[in-house]
C-alpha cells in the first residue's frame, strides 16, 4: 500500500481531497473481487502525491460510484485524483480544452465529439499496446477498438479513447408469469421472434408495446430498432458506412431496415393501442402494459435503463425480465449487440494520466463499480460475481457473448440527422408514410 492509505481503528481508509478520510467501501482482500490484480498494480505504480484532473459526466448517486472505484485507484497508485462534473459537460470540455485548460483525463459517452477533439489535436494517442490490449480482452474486442479509433490532425487513425462503462440496447423485457401462463418461451433468433409474434395474435393477443412519444425528442425509440435490424440485416461495416453517410440514408439496405422495423410497430394487430397509438404513446409509459392484467401486450423493446418507468414495486428476475433481441439464423451475422457508454481519454500527456489509463485495464478497475449499479463491461477477466444483482449480470454475459458492439448510430450521424430528421421521419413513417419516402426526405435534408 502507498503512504496515502491509513489504518484507522482497523478501517482501511483514504485521504481524499485534503479533507475527510474516505472509507473504501469493500475491504481489500475480501469477496470475490479480483484482488491480485489490485495488488499487482500497486507493486508496480508508485506515483505518491502526484495528481490529476478528471472532468466527465457522472453526477449525483453516478459520481459517488465513480469516486468509490477512484479511491482505489488513488490507494494503489498514489495519485490523487480531483474529479468535477458540469450539467453542460459537453459544451464545458469544448470551452475548458479550446482555452488551454483541459483536464489531464475526460470520459464522455459521444464518440463524434471526441473524434472532433482528436481531430484537432488536442487529444494523445493510447498507443499500440492499448490497441493490442483491447482487442484481446474485450470481447468483441475489434468493435472496441473501431470504437475509439479516430483521425488525428495529422489525418492519420489511431486509437485515442478507452470503452469502459457500457449500456446495452438490444434488449427485449417482458413478464415471465405471462410467458408461462400462456406457453411462451423466450426466442433464441429473429426468425423464433417473428414467428412468437404471430402465435400471440393467432391466440388472442397483443405482442408488443411501442411508444415513441418523447416530448421534443419524440422519435427516438424507433431509432434504436432501426439500428438493431440493421445490425441483423446488414455486416457492421455497412452500419458503420451508413452514420458516417458513406452510403446515403436512401440506400436499399437502410429502407430494409426501416421496414424491419415497420414489421412490427406497422401492423394493428401487432401493437397494444394499434399503430394509432404508436407515436402517441409516451416511451416511459409504453412498458406499462407488460403488467396490466390480462396483459396489454406481451414484449417491449428498450435499452438496460427502462426498469426506472416499470410500476412501483416491479421486481426484476420475477415480475418482469429481458433477453436479448435476437439475431437472424439465416443471415451469418453472429450475435451483434447495440449500445452506448463511455469512453475516457487523455488531454494532458503524463504519468499519472498514462497510469489511470493503465488502472483501466484491471479487472479491479471494472469490478468495484459492477458491485455498485448501472455498470457493464466486456472485460473478459472481470468476475461477473462481482455484479451487484442478477439483471445486471445477466446483460454483463450479452456484451460478453457479442460479436459484434456498435454504438448508438443517431448518437454518431450529424446531429440534425441523428437528434433530428431521423426522429421526425421514425413519427412520419408509422403515421402512414412509406419507409422509401422517409429515408428520401431525410437524405434530401443531410446537411451538405
Amino acid at each position: 500500500m502507498k503512504t496515502r492509505l491509513i489504518v484507522s481503528t482497523g478501517v482501511l481508509a483514504l485521504i481524499a481531497g485534503g479533507a475527510f478520510a474516505q472509507d473504501l467501501k469493500f475491504p481489500v482482500g475480501e469477496g470475490a473481487f479480483n484482488w491480485d490484480s489490485y495488488k499487482a498494480y500497486d507493486e508496480a505504480t508508485n506515483l505518491e502525491g502526484q495528481e490529476i484532473s478528471m472532468f466527465g459526466p457522472w453526477r449525483g448517486e453516478d459520481q459517488v460510484l465513480v469516486e468509490t472505484m477512484l479511491a482505489y485507484f488513488t490507494a494503489a497508485s498514489g495519485v490523487k485524483v480531483n474529479y468535477s462534473s458540469s450539467e453542460n459537460y459537453e459544451q464545458q470540455i469544448v470551452i475548458d480544452t479550446q482555452a488551454g485548460s483541459p483536464p489531464d483525463i475526460a470520459v464522455l459517452p459521444q464518440p463524434g465529439l471526441i473524434g472532433d477533439l482528436a481531430s484537432k489535436g488536442f487529444i494523445i494517442p493510447l498507443g499500440a499496446e492499448t490497441e493490442a490490449w483491447l482487442k484481446d480482452n474485450y470481447a468483441a474486442g475489434d468493435s472496441w477498438v473501431s470504437l475509439g479509433t479516430y483521425k488525428g490532425a495529422d489525418g492519420n487513425p489511431a486509437l485515442y479513447a478507452f470503452p469502459y462503462k457500457i449500456d446495452v440496447k438490444s434488449l427485449v423485457w417482458f413478464s415471465p408469469d405471462n410467458f408461462a401462463d400462456a406457453g411462451y418461451t423466450v426466442p433464441e433468433t429473429m426468425e423464433d421472434l417473428k414467428a412468437l409474434t404471430d402465435q400471440i395474435v393467432a391466440d388472442g393477443g397483443t405482442p408488443w408495446c411501442i411508444g415513441l412519444g418523447s416530448g421534443g425528442a419524440t422519435g427516438w425509440p424507433a431509432t434504436d430498432w432501426v439500428e438493431d435490424m440493421m445490425l441483423r440485416t446488414q455486416p457492421a461495416d455497412v452500419y458503420d458506412k451508413w452514420y458516417k453517410h458513406e452510403i446515403p440514408f436512401n440506400d436499399p439496405v437502410v429502407v430494409a431496415a426501416i421496414e424491419e422495423f415497420g414489421f412490427f410497430a406497422k401492423n394493428d394487430k401487432y401493437v397494444a393501442g394499434g399503430v394509432a397509438a404508436v407515436a402517441s404513446t409516451d416511451f416511459r409509459d409504453s412498458p406499462k402494459g407488460l403488467f396490466s392484467s390480462p396483459p396489454q401486450c406481451y414484449m417491449h423493446h428498450q435499452a438496460s435503463f427502462i426498469p426506472s418507468f416499470f410500476p412501483e414495486g416491479t421486481e426484476l428476475g420475477t415480475d418482469a425480465d429481458f433477453f436479448y433481441m435476437p439475431a437472424y439464423a439465416g443471415k451469418d451475422l453472429g450475435k451483434p449487440v447495440l449500445g452506448a457508454g463511455t469512453l475516457a481519454f487523455m488531454l494532458k500527456d503524463s504519468e499519472g494520466s498514462r497510469a489511470f489509463i493503465e488502472w483501466l485495464k484491471t479487472p479491479i478497475a471494472h469490478e468495484i463499480w459492477m458491485a455498485g449499479s448501472g455498470f457493464l463491461t466486456p472485460l473478459k477477466s472481470a468476475n461477473p460475481e462481482t455484479y451487484a444483482n442478477a439483471a445486471l449480470k445477466k446483460q454483463g454475459e450479452i456484451l460478453l457473448n457479442a460479436t459484434t458492439f456498435r454504438f448508438d448510430g443517431s448518437d454518431l450521424m450529424n446531429p440534425a440527422v441523428g437528434a433530428g430528421t431521423f426522429w421526425t421521419g421514425m413519427v412520419d413513417y408509422v403515421g402512414g408514410k412509406t419507409a422509401q419516402e422517409v429515408a428520401d426526405t431525410i437524405e434530401a435534408g443531410w446537411p451538405k
